[in-house]
């Protein structure tokens, strides 16, 4: 089985989250989302619309995503990778080459990001009516 294991807040989903599962999910057998905590974008100087746990509800919702984990630390992703034996470590390419520390102990792989769509946008726009 081909493990896949990607991070983010994943807040007000919208369909460029969507589009990134279902690749990140066509990569292997199994996805695992590391999702922030609320504790640990505080930490980042962000602030989701949606609780922990809801958004976690929201991604386990999604066929695509097979287990959602509780993202702490930067730093973390090295003992995520080890403990649930990930083969492959995706993440949008604006994280390009972020994480090729990783490379090591798996295959990184940055996606395309989805053009005209992200969460700041949809936040903007709902402030902005």
């Amino acid at each position: 089985m081909k493990r896949v294991i990607t991070y983010g807040t994943f807040d007000t989903l919208h369909y460029g989250h969507i589009r990134l599962l279902q690749r990140a999910r066509a990569l292997g057998d199994y996805l695992i989302v590391a999702l922030s905590t609320d504790e640990f974008n505080a930490l980042k100087n962000k602030t989701a619309f949606h609780s922990w746990e809801e958004r976690k509800a929201h991604l386990e919702a999604l066929r695509y995503v097979d287990l959602v984990i509780p993202e702490n630390t930067w730093e973390q992703k090295r003992d995520d990778v080890r403990l649930y034996r990930v083969d492959i470590f995706t993440m949008g390419d604006d994280w390009k080459g972020k994480f090729d520390f990783l490379s090591d102990l798996c295959e990184v792989h940055y996606m395309p990001r989805t053009e005209r769509i992200s969460s700041t946008m949809i936040r903007h726009s709902l402030n902005s009516a």
